[in-house]
């Protein structure tokens, strides 16, 4: 019988302690190795001036003191590069509508677009006739407030005529002013008339007070407003492949590239902003968020816009960059024809209602009936959901959120009208 030899324990306290030295000095290597990259990193990036770290202006060393991330911001800014003052853009006369007095002058606490004009009149201009301007705000807000001149406006702009069913402001009368100011007004607001006659509010999309051309070129910036049931652009955005392009590598794009100049050098695949304001191809820079799109996709039965000719081509102008013509035209032509089956259901929605109308099964009152949110559902929600998925190549949001939920809620309107004509 061969005797065993009993372990040694001494030489295993030996290895284990060696074991862990081993690790330890691994992991500080990998440490420093790390260490001496993050140093690298940022020994590489330029360096970030502000440009009022010596200012002596007086509203600087005031908010320096109360409001200092205002002042580190705007110091960062092109604007405050270029010498744009705060008196610039806040200080007015005493009779200016809605001045306030503050420290020996007036200034209003947001400046209004009618600021942002003098030096910005071509953007100004072009958000004016721009889904973002009045339609925007009339869509929660409605038209009654408006002032002769800005109704004219209003009605003057393509887009103001398909404005969304005034369902939305119902609804936002349903939940009181203590909700909607958090809520829809939140988004829709951009839209909203200042007290001196001027639309807009440009921070929406430039946030103040840096103003940073990366932050309003990327579609973090539009995930404020562009998400949810009604219009998810964010979540499909995300789901297609420009939007996993952007996940994966936008890291490295030139996101402070010369408005005007954007080639796939610089956008190797589009955000938002590339296909819908950004001079990119052969297409020139815009404000208006419409000006390249073919359909009113967001109304029940989508149209095509007056010009969607000239609009096409701008759009493609963009797509044109990567995709070749024929790929182009055939997805147009197929998300045309989408867009067209989603209308032809939104149809028979309308049609299933409207013998509970003719017979007077329905109140005037809008939203006091379940068969009323149904139907409001099936075109705001889900038929919306459908075509922007189709026309921003979200397959999931085109399907699941979209097109099965439109052919569910057909279901249920029918099983519901069925209800109220036999009772």
């Amino acid at each position: 019988m061969t005797e065993t030899t009993p372990p040694n324990p001494i030489r295993s306290a030996r290895l284990l302690i060696a074991g862990l030295v081993a690790v330890i000095v691994v992991l500080a290597l990998a440490l420093i190795v790390l260490t001496v990259q993050r140093s690298a990193e940022v020994s590489a990036r330029p360096e970030r001036v502000n440009v009022l770290a010596d200012s002596q202006d007086e509203c600087v060393a005031c908010h320096r003191q109360s409001t200092p991330g205002i002042v580190e911001q705007y110091g960062h800014s092109s604007m405050a590069a270029a010498k744009v003052t705060c008196q610039d853009c806040h200080v007015v006369a005493a009779s200016y509508p809605g001045a306030v007095a503050h420290e020996g002058t007036h200034v209003l606490n947001q400046p209004t677009t009618a600021m942002c004009e003098r030096c910005h009149a071509a953007e100004v201009a072009q958000f004016n006739q721009s889904r973002h301007a009045l339609p925007s705000y009339v869509a929660v807000a409605g038209s009654q407030e408006l002032t002769p001149e800005l109704l004219a406006a209003y009605q003057a702009i393509p887009e103001g005529q398909f404005a969304p069913d005034k369902a939305r402001n119902i609804i936002a009368q349903l939940e009181g002013p203590e909700i909607t100011r958090f809520a829809c007004e939140n988004c829709h607001n951009i839209g909203k008339p200042a007290a001196d006659g001027s639309v807009g509010q440009c921070q929406k999309c430039h946030s103040r007070h840096e103003f940073s051309l990366e932050q309003a070129r990327k579609p973090e910036t539009c995930n404020n407003c562009h998400i949810g049931p009604d219009h998810p652009q964010w979540e499909i955005y995300f789901e297609s492949k420009h939007g996993i392009a952007y996940a994966t590598g936008g890291e490295n794009w030139n996101w402070e590239a010369e408005p005007g100049t954007l080639t796939v050098q610089d956008f190797p695949a589009p955000t938002c902003a590339t296909c819908h304001f950004s001079g990119f191809g052969g297409t020139g820079t815009t404000h208006d968020a419409g000006d390249r799109l073919t359909w009113y996709l967001f109304a029940p039965l989508s149209e095509r816009r007056p010009a969607w000719q000239d609009n096409q081509v701008r759009m493609q102008s963009v797509c044109s960059a990567c995709h070749n013509q024929n790929f182009v035209d055939t997805y147009y032509t197929m998300a045309d024809g989408a867009t067209e089956a989603v209308n032809a259901f939104i149809v028979q929605s309308n049609d299933i209602l409207q013998p509970l109308r003719d017979q007077q099964l329905l109140t005037d009152q809008l939203f006091d009936e379940p068969i009323e949110f149904t139907h409001y559902e099936t075109w705001h929600h889900y038929g919306r959901t459908a075509k922007f998925g189709v026309w921003m190549q979200g397959a999931d949001y085109t399907q699941w959120h979209g097109a099965y939920e439109v052919v569910k809620g057909l279901a249920e309107l029918r099983h519901l009208a069925d209800e109220l004509l036999t009772r």
